[in-house]
């Protein structure tokens, strides 16, 4: 398949409740698979001179996407357990929701019109987002991630954890762990030794793993990962449970 999105930048971000920012944009039209993800988004479309500001939910499945061609995409992709107060995670599993224009380069929230970011600003909106209260997080689900004790009861936790990312704790570490495998192949690493590291049972049991949250086999994502496996970045997997 020829690759047809590009990636221009890519980097962290220094706000407490973002995880990663990037940008592509498109030479033509195509499909790729969109892989797994325990994480929140919001995601800017520009295409025949408008901007959708887009919120997606935590996709606890690979499937087909489409995308035009001569578009670009600003990602801010939040940190587990981030989401927007209107539009919480456990509403948007598996979908996302395109927010009303409003005038050219603004969008409505929450009754008001805010400025489209760019990848220039993304801190001072997701900044301004966060004084608003229109951008919360719980820090359950990062000690929970962590595997860290804490002082409430892990029926709380559990309880707490679905809310804030719509998931439960173990369908995230499922996730994130197929996630970290996919980029040990795409390093090279062969599959016995990814399939170890990764904390799979066995070959199999990462081979069961990859169809249905990658979208591949492991077999593939080592010999040519493909188009959407551009998207993962250095992790590492979940402590767990």
């Amino acid at each position: 398949m020829l690759v047809m999105l590009i990636q221009d930048l890519d980097r962290t971000s220094d706000s407490p409740y973002v995880e990663r920012v990037w940008r592509y944009h498109s030479e033509g039209g195509g499909t790729f698979i969109s892989i797994a993800e325990c994480r929140s988004e919001l995601v800017v479309t520009r295409h025949q001179g408008r901007a959708t500001v887009t919120v997606r939910g935590p996709e606890t499945r690979a499937t087909a996407a489409t995308y035009p061609p001569d578009a670009q995409w600003l990602g801010i992709r939040l940190k587990p357990g981030a989401s927007l107060r209107t539009r919480p995670a456990e509403q948007l599993v598996d979908r996302g929701v395109s927010l009303p224009e409003a005038v050219r380069g603004s969008f409505w929230l929450d009754g008001s019109a805010w400025q489209v970011p760019d990848y220039e600003n993304v801190e001072v909106f997701v900044s301004q987002l966060i004084r608003a209260g229109l951008l919360v997080i719980d820090p359950a689900v990062t000690t929970a991630l962590r595997g860290e004790l804490t002082d409430v009861s892990p029926r709380t936790v559990q309880r707490r954890f679905r809310q804030a990312t719509g998931l439960t704790r173990s369908t995230a570490q499922q996730i994130e762990r197929a996630r970290y495998a996919a980029l040990l192949l795409m390093r090279g690493v062969p599959i016995v030794d990814a399939t170890h590291e990764a904390g799979y049972y066995d070959q199999p049991h990462l081979t069961r793993s990859f169809k249905r949250l990658i979208g591949q086999t492991p077999t593939d994502v080592r010999r040519n990962g493909s188009l959407q496996l551009s998207f993962l970045y250095k992790t590492e997997p979940f402590a767990p449970r």
